[in-house]
């Protein structure tokens, strides 16, 4: 793959389809191509917070720890992100993302990140419109399950 599929598979993504395809190949050049083993772990929860990772090729899963072990929450794939918390938060890793098939990433670091909302303000506005409308969204999911709950006695 090349710079422009790189562009490409940048665009797909919500958080991202509004930054102009210019200001996305300089995330994208500044980005680094890395690739699995089925197994293998992106990262584990507690970890530091450093990057993101876009799904160029394969699938991983999205793992909870609990009491009784891990739990598989979420699987990802094709053009999906993960771990865009670590960019945008400074917390440690909420779960662990394990390749379940060998696996294809472009990582986004959040330097990387942080020196193209530095230098181009706008894409940050547009970055956080995406994320408002998430939380718009997650809020009104929220708001539906408790009133679907049953009433505590």
């Amino acid at each position: 793959m090349n710079l422009n599929d790189d562009v490409q598979a940048l665009k797909t993504i919500p958080l991202f389809a509004k930054v102009d395809a210019a200001k996305l190949k300089l995330l994208a050049f500044t980005s680094e191509r890395l690739s699995y083993a089925e197994g293998d772990a992106l990262f584990e929860a507690g970890d530091p917070a450093d990057a993101a990772y876009i799904v160029m090729q394969g699938e991983a899963d999205v793992l909870v720890r609990t009491p009784e072990g891990p739990v598989k929450v979420a699987s990802v794939g094709q053009n999906d992100i993960v771990g865009e918390i670590g960019i945008l938060c400074d917390v440690p890793r909420t779960a662990t993302v394990r390749a379940a098939s060998d696996l294809v990433t472009l990582r986004i670091s959040k330097d990387g990140f942080f020196h193209l909302v530095t230098q181009f303000p706008e894409v940050g506005i547009e970055i956080m419109a995406e994320l408002a409308s998430r939380l718009h969204q997650t809020t009104q999911q929220l708001t539906e399950l408790m009133r679907q709950r049953p009433p505590a006695r």
